[in-house]
């Protein structure tokens, strides 16, 4: 599984690029507070919403600590996308929040 820190994620965005992150954490968790530009999808709706994304296209996940995000990362492996999980999650995101 790929992996990424936080920091690596919030250099990313500083510097203008174009992420696709992926919040698999509950909605309470997101309303709390989440990195903006984020797709929400909770973990367990996952599957039922791969319509949505695009395999072309490279993603990372990001939950609370990197425990469901790294679940996730290993399930759009399996389906055949390009994913990385965050890892640390949000409790180690020193970056903007929403």
């Amino acid at each position: 599984m790929k992996t990424i820190l936080p920091e690596e994620v919030q250099q990313k965005l500083q510097a203008g690029e174009d992420l696709n992150l992926i919040d698999v954490r509950e909605v309470s968790e997101v309303e709390a507070g989440h990195i903006p530009g984020i797709i929400h999808i909770p973990l367990n709706l996952l599957e039922f919403r791969l319509h949505e994304l695009d395999k072309t296209k490279p993603y990372i996940m990001v939950c609370r600590s990197g425990g469901r995000s790294g679940q996730a990362t290993t399930f759009l492996e399996s389906q055949g996308f390009d994913v990385t999980n965050m890892s640390g999650g949000m409790l180690e995101w020193n970056g903007e929040v929403k």
